[in-house]
């Protein structure tokens, strides 16, 4: 199996000359953050990534968590990784410095994020859920409980977890059935069943803060009578020790189709009279707790598909590096040996697709995450409600586009080495099926498409999206202008699918306002795909202008900088006009998918 190489200088190239990760100093947002600072962080983050994570991921495919008489035990390895995780301050870089954190941006927080995935995303899944309960907690948690578990969240001394599935209620959170009960001294107690919980169990921390999901008696149905509350698995002493085990355990172990090294469990709460728990935010709005969490969680869970892409991506080139097999046809070679498979024409395709969707869908997560450090810090109030929009809007397609991206890379990655990709031992296999469960993740992208047509499009009557074609639109108009032939060859493609774009948004809006709600929601997940391949094409045609501008000048690494160039037209020239052929699709209507009964 090949070796894991952080993609550092790749990274570095997105966010200087792709989503301008400049701006959160130049604006005073992060005044003090600057690219020795970040490189610094990059590469301390790389040893650890390289040198203790990515050597355990095949460790926890083949020997995952499992269940022993009420314990979990993590894959050998696992705890002494985990101890050097949070020995580094990784759990905290981000977080508020009053709590312990490093105060660093979020946006270097998700390139960081992107080593620990790409390395061992069944291990990186531990801090990805820890960071949406620091998120969680921070926004609506009350002075009292912050001082208590934010310093060990942010420590890594405590990981954290969110409970929201349960066997009858997974997408459909409204209809869980886990009770909470007031008590007098102004805790609750928590009772019910939760499923499919990441990390809720196991050996690497002294504790686990589960966010719980319960509703109180005579709360109002469905989601509006929904509550959060933090339910520890031992309860804090008086001096912020792990003290008496709460009443809640680990039931089951899920066997799954990736991750092996992930322990997802089966939690029982309240099964001798109730764990006790406390409430983050106001009764029933629970929800709006929740989704600060959650949509920490859906970019991190984006970074993610960009993540396994990369690992699978570089597996498959050096295995097309090394194998030996054919004679391209038509190609000059020497001798008359076989050469290897990346010499053929239909394995450069696929290896290149690889590369090219790996480097739009990791702009999309950090321009996503530029937008959210923005949004927080920026210190002109108008400007921060332009990034929250922007970071609202963007935030599905950095989900739901590169996780489909990520699945799509992984399976290429087996096609690549043909027979023996099918065969565990040489380790492509397990990228796909890790990847797999990415889709599902944190809302299944389905309704990370129902959110883009429902909620984002229609941002300010359209204005937020406007805003972004009209910027996508600036850098058409670019590549057009350019004395470059393959730029301004690019600037057609990608004005065709901004075009595309425009014309299906219309649509949808159109549709909605006549009252037609299933005709956008049957044409939500191409529409998704459509604006994903957009958006990434976007980005990637403004990493060409720069690769040309530094090619023309003699400057930066020449080999890098035509693999960025490639990429970028390979996409424009076979991705987009895909993409221009999804409107049909978006437009097609709900009437065909209800002609029949699948019963």
């Amino acid at each position: 199996m090949a070796g894991y190489q952080a993609p550092l200088q790749a990274i570095r190239f997105t966010l200087d000359s792709v989503v301008d990760a400049d701006r959160l100093a130049a604006s005073g947002a992060h005044p003090d953050f600057d690219r020795d600072l970040r490189d610094s962080v990059l590469e301390e983050a790389a040893k650890l990534a390289v040198d203790v994570l990515a050597p355990l991921n095949r460790t926890g495919d083949a020997q995952g968590a499992r269940l022993e008489n009420g314990v979990v035990r993590t894959t050998p390895g696992f705890p002494g990784a985990y101890r050097a995780f949070a020995e580094g301050g990784w759990a905290g870089i981000a977080a508020d410095p009053a709590f312990g954190g490093q105060g660093l941006p979020h946006t270097l927080a998700v390139a960081v994020e992107e080593l620990w995935q790409s390395a061992n995303m069944a291990f990186g899944l531990c801090p990805l859920l820890t960071h949406g309960a620091i998120e969680a907690l921070s926004a609506h948690g009350t002075d009292e409980l912050k001082s208590v578990y934010l310093p060990k969240l942010i420590a890594g001394t405590w990981t954290g977890t969110m409970n929201l599935t349960e066997p009858a209620a997974g997408s459909d959170v409204g209809a869980l059935k886990a009770r909470a009960v007031r008590t007098e001294d102004g805790s609750y107690r928590i009772t019910g069943q939760k499923i499919f919980i990441t990390w809720g169990e196991h050996d690497c921390a002294e504790n686990i803060v589960h966010l719980v999901l319960a509703r109180l008696a005579g709360a109002p149905p469905g989601t509006r009578g929904i509550s959060l509350f933090l339910v520890p698995k031992f309860l804090p002493d008086a001096d912020g020790k792990p003290g008496v085990r709460n009443d809640l355990a680990c039931v089951g172990v899920e066997h799954k189709l990736g991750i092996h090294g992930s322990p997802t469990c089966t939690m029982s709460f309240g099964d001798h009279g109730g764990a006790t728990g406390f409430l983050i935010g106001q009764e029933n709005r629970g929800m709006a707790a929740m989704f600060t969490m959650m949509n920490s969680a859906r970019l991190n869970v984006g970074v993610q598909g960009v993540a396994i892409a990369e690992r699978a991506l570089q597996h498959a080139r050096a295995y097309a590096a090394d194998r030996k097999q054919g004679k391209p046809v038509g190609l000059q070679h020497e001798g008359t040996d076989m050469v290897p498979i990346d010499r053929h024409p239909d394995v450069r395709r696929m290896l290149l697709s690889m590369q090219a969707g790996v480097e739009a869908a990791r702009a999309i997560c950090l321009a996503t995450a530029v937008a959210a450090d923005l949004a927080r810090h920026h210190p002109d109030p108008a400007e921060r409600v332009l990034a929250k929009a922007r970071e609202e809007l963007l935030t599905p397609i950095a989900k739901a586009w590169s996780t489909d991206m990520g699945v799509k890379a992984a399976s290429s990655g087996v096609q690549i080495h043909g027979g023996m990709g099918f065969i565990e031992e040489t380790g492509a296999a397990q990228f796909y099926r890790d990847a797999r469960i990415l889709p599902i993740y944190e809302g299944t992208n389905g309704i990370q498409a129902i959110d883009l047509v429902m909620r984002k499009i229609g941002l300010s009557s359209g204005a937020v999206v406007e805003a972004l074609f009209h910027e996508i639109a600036g850098t058409t108009n670019a590549l057009v202008e350019s004395a470059d032939a393959g730029l301004a060859a690019m600037g057609t493609s990608l004005s065709a699918g901004l075009e595309t774009a425009r014309r299906a948004t219309a649509w949808l809006q159109e549709r909605l306002a006549a009252g037609k709600p299933y005709d956008a929601l049957a044409g939500a997940t191409p529409f998704l795909e459509l604006m994903g391949v957009v958006v990434g094409g976007h980005f990637l045609a403004r990493g060409a202008i720069q690769a040309v501008r530094g090619l023309a000048a003699g400057e930066g690494d020449t080999g890098f900088l035509s693999a960025r160039l490639a990429a970028a037209r390979f996409f424009a020239e076979t991705e987009v006009p895909h993409a221009v052929g999804l409107l049909g699709g978006v437009r097609a209507g709900a009437e065909t998918l209800y002609a029949t009964d699948f019963g």
